[in-house]
C-alpha cells in the first residue's frame, strides 16, 4: 500500500491543480495540517512530518507561506517554523495519552501545540531584537507573528481537534 501511494505522489505534483475557494484566514493552514497529523498518528509520525516539512522547504520546495529556501532560516519568522518539532511531538504525546479520545482533550493538546509553536516563535523574535538581527521594532513583528495570527489560530485548534476525533475513529486509532 504504502509503495501504492509512494508511486502516485510524485504523478500528482504534475496534474494541474484546480483553483480551490478557501477560507482566507490570518493565518496558515499549516499549523493544522501539522497538528492534525500528530493528534491523529502520534508524536514519532509528527515529528518525522515536522522534519520533512521543514527539509523540503529548506532545499527550494515552496511550502512555506511565502516559498522556500535556507533564506527562510534568517527570517523573524524562522523560530515559528523550528517550532513545528517540538510542537508536533507534544501535540501528538498528548493526543496519544490513554483517555484523551473525545474532542476538548483532543482540542486541549491542540491548543498545547500551539502554544510551544508560539513560544519558540517568541523566542527567536526576542532573541533576534535583543542581537539586533530586524530591522523592524520587535512589538510590530511580535503583533504580525503571534497577536494577530492567534484567534484564527485558536479558531483551527479546535477545527483541527475535530478533524482529529473523526479521522482516529475512522481510521480506528486507539490510545
Amino acid at each position: 500500500m504504502a509503495i501504492l501511494i509512494g508511486s502516485l505522489v510524485p504523478a500528482a505534483l504534475l496534474l494541474p491543480t484546480p483553483q480551490l475557494a478557501v477560507v482566507d484566514l490570518p493565518a496558515t493552514w499549516q499549523v493544522s495540517a501539522l497538528l492534525v497529523c500528530a493528534m491523529v498518528s502520534g508524536p514519532r509520525a509528527g515529528v518525522i512530518a515536522a522534519v520533512a516539512y521543514l527539509s523540503m522547504g529548506f532545499i527550494n520546495l515552496p511550502v512555506f507561506h511565502g516559498g522556500g529556501g535556507l533564506n527562510y532560516l534568517l527570517e523573524p519568522g524562522f523560530g515559528y517554523l523550528a517550532g513545528f518539532v517540538p510542537a508536533a511531538w507534544l501535540t501528538g504525546r498528548l493526543a496519544h495519552q490513554t483517555g484523551m479520545q473525545d474532542l476538548s482533550k483532543q482540542c486541549f493538546a491542540a491548543g498545547a501545540g500551539l502554544l510551544v509553536l508560539q513560544l519558540c516563535g517568541l523566542l527567536n523574535l526576542g532573541l533576534g531584537a535583543l542581537f539586533g538581527r530586524w530591522s523592524s521594532p520587535v512589538l510590530s513583528l511580535i503583533m504580525q507573528y503571534s497577536i494577530n495570527p492567534l484567534p484564527a489560530q485558536i479558531f483551527l485548534c479546535i477545527a483541527s481537534g475535530l478533524l482529529a476525533v473523526i479521522l482516529r475513529r475512522l481510521l480506528i486509532v486507539e490510545s
